[in-house]
């Protein structure tokens, strides 16, 4: 091996190993970069000011349109309210920015069709220019209810997944003495590490007490703005263990257990369907390529050599 392969295969080394550090460090949360990044916003004021300066000048641009399709009864009890809650959405300007985006693509969907139409093929009958531009209409129209759906249900896989941490901290702080307000103010702190959105529905109800709400209504609220049905249970396991005074810490206990068993086989189930989901792919991608690569040369000489001896040429 001379000098200058031995660089290029140390180079080559050297340039596989950062790509591989680099994309560790990019896909693992260290718990210390991630306290350092959030004390760095903390101090960034001017960025801080900018972005919030961003979304009030979108929520002032959607306002106007927004409010044409925004229902002006029973917004307070509606679904669709509900799915805002659950998305993490809390603000008053959360609905004008959804309807204004379902007003916007509605007519721009169709208009940007007629435009590519106008240019590659202007002479498509009447009949399928409606058609198409009704459905660009509907496919715009229900875009942001799909970007809502996605949203909600990441949001409560990621409360799902991060619960049962939650129930063991829970646990340990009832067995040390503290009450139920003050266990759920200590673990909205802890588990800002590791889930946000699970850090901010605990100090909700740390609000809702506080504002002299009751302990009862609180729970159900939060039950109701995460939409997640393993934190509707324990919920009600709180509330009937507060009303009739059972111990709390068994009661957190078994719960931690059973979602812990229900997180294992949602795991096992995911495995499973791996298998299934991959032959598809491997049928339609990965088998022409591996068959194009194997017999191809194969082909090449038998159209080369074979088929012009068997012809008698």
């Amino acid at each position: 091996m001379n000098p200058y392969e031995f660089a290029f295969l140390a180079a080559l080394f050297v340039a596989v190993s950062v790509a591989a550090f680099m994309i560790m460090r990019a896909i693992t949360r260290v718990p210390v970069n991630i306290r350092l990044k959030r004390l760095a916003d903390e101090h960034a004021a001017p960025e801080h000011r900018d972005e919030q300066a961003w979304r009030t000048r979108v929520v002032e641009l959607a306002g106007p349109l927004g409010k044409l399709a925004v229902p002006a009864e029973g917004w307070e009890h509606s679904s669709l309210r509900v799915r805002f809650m659950n998305a993490g959405f809390r603000g008053p300007a959360a609905p004008a920015v959804y309807f204004a985006a379902k007003t916007i693509l509605t007519f721009a969907l169709p208009l940007v069709f007629l435009s590519y139409l106008g240019v590659i093929d202007p002479t498509m009958t009447r009949t399928t220019t409606m058609v198409l531009v009704l459905l660009c209409a509907a496919i715009g129209y229900y875009i942001p209810s799909v970007i809502l759906s996605m949203i909600v249900r990441h949001r409560q896989r990621e409360l799902f997944e991060n619960f049962p941490d939650a129930l063991d901290l829970m646990t340990v702080c009832v067995e040390a003495g503290l009450s139920l307000d003050a266990v759920i103010a200590r673990t909205g702190d802890e588990m800002r590490i590791n889930s946000e959105a699970l850090a901010d529905e605990l100090h909700l109800v740390m609000l809702e007490l506080r504002a002299g709400a009751s302990r009862e209504q609180a729970l159900r609220n939060l039950a109701l703005r995460t939409g997640v049905e393993e934190i509707d249970s324990l919920c009600v396991m709180l509330i009937q263990s507060d009303r009739f005074g059972t111990s709390i810490a068994d009661s957190l206990r078994v719960h931690s257990d059973s979602l812990r068993s229900k997180r294992r086989l949602r795991a096992e189930e995911a495995a499973a369907k791996i298998p299934t989901k991959m032959l598809f792919p491997m049928i339609f991608f990965i088998f022409p390529s591996l068959l194009l690569v194997l017999l191809g040369p194969a082909f090449i000489t038998i159209h080369k050599v074979l088929l012009p001896t068997l012809s008698g040429q």
